[in-house]
């Protein structure tokens, strides 16, 4: 698994106004592409794959107060490295539920998971859950609240470290 310093950087934690999925995936690829991270069709497959392959998240069953979340990807062709990046939503925008295709979510923050390996996605999934379910709930719910990306990166370095150091 790779490490806290490669997983998530500081230049590429978003907190987006948007309340469309398609314009909060639009705003973080431009940056992600300028940054050199992901292909130019990097947005199409990510849309398409959201479409056909839904990544809402409830999170009541963790804890009632948690928001929704999402995790959306692509397949590995389309991205230039490997990573996690959170996006703090906003306003709460529509995703459907991965377990649940059907059912709409209103969604408050993502992981967006760029994998470079495709081998490497189960094991980002599973970290990102990992970390949820070992977190203190109100430190988490503080967290997905924050509107400061340095307050986040610093939440996620104090917090993400345990859970890649059990890998």
């Amino acid at each position: 698994m790779t490490s806290f310093g490669t997983l998530f950087t500081k230049d590429r934690i978003y907190i987006s106004n948007q309340v469309k999925q398609e314009d909060v995936f639009a705003e973080v690829y431009q940056d992600l592409l300028r940054q050199d991270c992901v292909t130019e069709e990097f947005l199409t497959n990510l849309l398409e794959r959201e479409e056909n392959y839904p990544t809402g998240i409830a999170l009541a069953p963790v804890d009632l107060k948690l928001p929704n979340i999402a995790i959306p990807h692509t397949e590995s062709q389309f991205v230039k490295t490997s990573g996690i990046v959170p996006i703090k939503l906003n306003n709460q925008v529509i995703f459907h539920n991965m377990i649940k295709p059907e059912e709409k979510l209103d969604v408050s923050f993502l992981f967006m998971i760029l994998n470079q390996n495709g081998e490497e996605q189960t094991g980002l999934l599973a970290a990102i859950m990992d970390f949820i379910n070992s977190c203190d709930k109100d430190e988490l719910v503080t967290f997905f609240n924050t509107e400061d990306p340095a307050e986040l990166f610093n939440f996620l370095e104090n917090n993400f470290k345990g859970v890649i150091a059990n890998d």
